[in-house]
């Protein structure tokens, strides 16, 4: 990382980036450390948001934050319908985010804007970047196997694979393999048209933007690079895992507790199941009861993060048994969220029982975790496929939640010989993102080329085709100074 002075020097005379990321906690946390990547690069950062569930601008000193009112009442501030809720947010943040922009983009006192980098699932941006004459780069923060499930969705429903019906969850996707029919990344919502809209949107605008950075790296994913390459003619920067430059401690919109990490240092080396459901996920009460026996049963030391309102009608622990945790003298701890890059490092920690949001997945690979898969909607049930049935480094628990099944895959994923195979695939996984954040490696290869003063640069990932030539042209680069492959730099 450059030192401090420089740093500020490269502020002084650089350019401005302008980030607006999705309230949600999966979406803010890789949007804020890619916006501390380039702060580290010598750009100046702008962070506009919407009062629902705005970041700590405290944690961020050297940013600048403008807030934007979203037009939610109290009952529609809620991630019990996700859909719903960004469906809405698309169309109430339209009028005060170009405002906002538009003041931004006027105000003579600041650095010139170099660009906006909006979450993908904005997709109102785009035309707002047009119209105020701005170059729009997309984040998504899935990896590229969901991205293209998700974009592939209009035609699975055009075969009769949508709406799911239950008699063929088991049958294979042949569009999309290795995909089962319940893997089709589809989410629960009232109205089931706002999902095609809103997904047709972020897809239709990412194709339309100036280019696509990913939270993810080439060695995991080398195939759908491909393929989204060839479907999505734009620029290309892969550039994951971003945490492993800046965690994601400070974006997060909930306390962590550090007692996780004091228990932990009294277990054994490998031996703690850590479960996590992630930011969203809800279960009942029975699914609730069922993973706290799976948990007892299975005789292994775990720590629990059970966040407030994952438990569907309840506050936080009221139904458990009395006593539970007393009668396992120790071996469980449970908290309201914990520290889970911290966790995930720690030598305690042997197995990440997950929902398998992209965020966790990727985390839990970069620390070498084998994971056991808890799906529970949209781009996590084609993320646990990949994680149990490409990758092969985890167990996929697929069928109903029950304590005999959980305890099971609980001893095999700690403690049977098939769970040492899968150890040893995923430290072979975590071996190829280390290297790729080596000097000479895919990521830092690309990071490194993020250097968007005076004009956006970047080195390999890109794949230039006819479509760039007129990025190429605004932002002063001859197109015969390019290397002839997919390993091309702008300079």
């Amino acid at each position: 990382m450059e030192n401090t002075r420089e740093i500020h020097m490269q502020h002084k005379n650089g350019r401005r980036l302008i980030l607006f990321p999705l309230p949600l906690q999966g979406h803010i946390n890789p949007m804020l450390q890619l916006a501390n990547i380039l702060y580290t690069k010598g750009f100046s950062i702008t962070i506009i948001h919407t009062q629902f569930n705005s970041p700590n601008s405290n944690n961020y000193p050297h940013f600048t934050f403008h807030s934007i009112p979203d037009g939610l009442l109290k009952s529609e501030a809620s991630i019990s319908d996700v859909i719903a809720l960004l469906t809405l947010l698309n169309v109430n943040c339209v009028t005060p985010f170009r405002d906002c922009l538009a003041k931004l983009l006027t105000d003579v006192s600041k650095e010139s804007v170099a660009c906006l980098i909006t979450d993908a699932v904005w997709h109102f941006t785009q035309a707002v970047a047009e119209a105020l004459k701005i170059k729009r780069i997309v984040l998504r923060t899935s990896n590229l196997s969901s991205f293209l499930a998700f974009v592939a969705l209009p035609r699975l429903r055009e075969k009769g694979y949508l709406p799911i019906q239950e008699s063929r969850l088991e049958e294979p996707v042949q569009e999309l393999p290795p995909l089962k029919v319940k893997d089709i990344p589809v989410i629960n919502t009232r109205n089931t048209e706002d999902q095609y809209q809103l997904l047709s949107g972020m897809v239709k605008e990412t194709r339309a933007s100036s280019g696509l950075i990913w939270n993810t790296l080439e060695e995991l994913e080398p195939l759908d690079l491909t393929t989204c390459r060839q479907d999505f003619p734009i620029p290309t920067f892969l550039i994951g895992p971003f945490h492993k430059c800046f965690p994601a401690s400070s974006s997060s919109l909930l306390t962590q507790d550090q007692s996780s990490i004091s228990w932990l240092n009294t277990q054994a080396p490998k031996s703690v199941i850590y479960v996590s459901f992630g930011s969203i996920a809800a279960i009942n009460e029975a699914q609730f009861l069922e993973i706290a026996w799976g948990l007892a049963d299975s005789s292994q030391p775990f720590l629990w993060a059970v966040r407030p309102g994952l438990v569907r009608d309840s506050e936080w622990l009221e139904s458990l048994p009395n006593g539970f945790l007393e009668n396992l003298n120790g071996r469980g701890h449970i908290v309201k969220w914990a520290p889970q890059q911290e966790v995930l490092a720690h030598p305690a920690t042997g197995g990440f029982w997950t929902h398998n949001g992209w965020n966790s997945t990727l985390e839990s690979i970069c620390e070498g975790v084998p994971m056991i898969c808890q799906p529970c909607f949209g781009d996590q049930f084609v993320n646990a496929r990949h994680v149990s049935h490409v990758w092969e480094v985890g167990v996929h628990l697929e069928n109903k939640i029950e304590r005999v099944e959980i305890a099971r895959a609980i001893r095999r994923l700690m403690v049977e010989a098939d769970g040492k195979e899968i150890r040893e695939r995923i430290m072979h996984l975590k071996e190829l993102v280390d290297d790729c954040l080596k000097q000479g490696g895919s990521s830092k290869a690309i990071r490194d080329g993020l250097e968007l003063e005076p004009w956006i640069t970047a080195k390999t990932g890109l794949n230039i085709g006819v479509t760039d030539k007129t990025i190429l042209d605004e932002i002063g680069v001859e197109e015969g100074d390019m290397k002839a492959s997919n390993a091309k730099k702008l300079s």
